[in-house]
Order: structure tokens, then C-alpha cells, then sequence
């Protein structure tokens, strides 16, 4: 909430600079944008992985366990001062979703796509239990849970996908 305890329907970029918990559950500013809020986050995800492609599995698995306890102290306390409970904006989970998308995916920009593709698909459509997730459980966890669910779903696909076509 803010000060005056109306909640912000949506805070502008000036808001973000001066709050870092609020400029990072909103991506850098990409959860600012108008329309699919959750896709432009998810882009703005693509360069940083371009990074965590290198690090070795378990350094990866450590950004992703370090990024998702962060993510849930980050999305509880935007909710809070925003005063709404997942925000669109709020696209710190779709980042670290994706990246645990594309762990240990093939290299090069169709895969980058193909795990985009694939992890907005299971975001949107909420498959069981990720609609379940989505539902009941609460706070910075209930946030990032489902879009983690997603990330493991579409890891699932993608990494399916490279097996049959290096069998083929």
C-alpha cells in the first residue's frame, strides 16, 4: 500500500527508480508494458540467460535456487506495496521460469525461442497442478510457484524435443 493506503494500480517507471524491490519483480521495467505484461517479461529474461548458459548445471541450479528466493521475498513485498496480489506487472517469476526453461538446453537462438514459446504456453494455460498453484497458494511463493511449475513443464518439452531429434 502506499502511504496514503490506496493501493497503485500500476506504478509508473519514475516509481521503479526510486523502489529496487519494485524495479526488479518488474523486470527492469519490462512488466510496465500495456499489453502482455508476462511476454515482454519473459523477453526481457532472453539476454540475461544468453549469460547463464555458460555457467556450469550447478552453477545454474544456484542462480536458479538464489533467483527464486529472492523472487519470493521480491513479488510478496511488491504485492504488499502495491496492494494487489500478482500484479500483472510483477514479472520477476516469468524471468526465473524461463530460465529454468532453457537449463542445460541445446545452444542457439531457435532453441532461445522454442523454450520462449514453449514456457509461455504453459504460463498461460495453467495445466494441473499449475493451476492449482496458481490458486492456492499465496504470497511471493504462490507468485513465483506456478511460473516455476511452468519453467519445469516446458523444460519437460524442450528437452524431449532434443532428445528425438538427436535420435534422429
Amino acid at each position: 500500500m502506499t502511504s496514503s493506503n490506496i493501493p497503485i494500480a500500476t506504478p509508473t517507471f519514475g516509481q521503479l527508480l526510486r523502489s529496487p524491490v519494485l524495479l526488479l519483480a518488474f523486470g527492469f521495467g519490462s512488466g510496465l508494458a500495456k499489453k502482455a505484461p508476462g511476454t515482454f517479461g519473459t523477453v526481457a529474461a532472453i539476454p540475461l540467460w544468453y549469460g547463464l548458459q555458460f555457467l556450469s548445471p550447478v552453477a545454474y541450479l544456484a542462480v536458479i535456487a538464489v533467483t527464486f528466493a529472492l523472487g519470493c521475498y521480491l513479488c510478496g513485498a511488491a504485492s504488499k506495496k502495491l496492494g494487489v496480489h500478482d500484479h500483472g506487472g510483477i514479472v520477476w517469476d516469468e524471468f526465473v521460469g524461463y530460465w529454468l526453461t532453457m537449463f542445460m538446453a541445446p545452444a542457439g537462438w531457435l532453441w532461445a525461442l522454442y523454450g520462449f514459446v514453449l514456457f509461455r504456453i504453459f504460463d498461460i494455460a495453467k495445466p494441473q497442478p499449475i493451476g492449482w498453484a496458481d490458486r492456492r497458494v499465496h504470497g511471493g511463493l504462490g507468485i513465483m510457484l506456478d511460473d516455476i511449475l511452468a519453467g519445469i513443464y516446458a523444460a519437460l518439452v524442450l528437452q524431449g524435443t532434443a532428445y528425438l531429434i538427436h535420435m534422429l
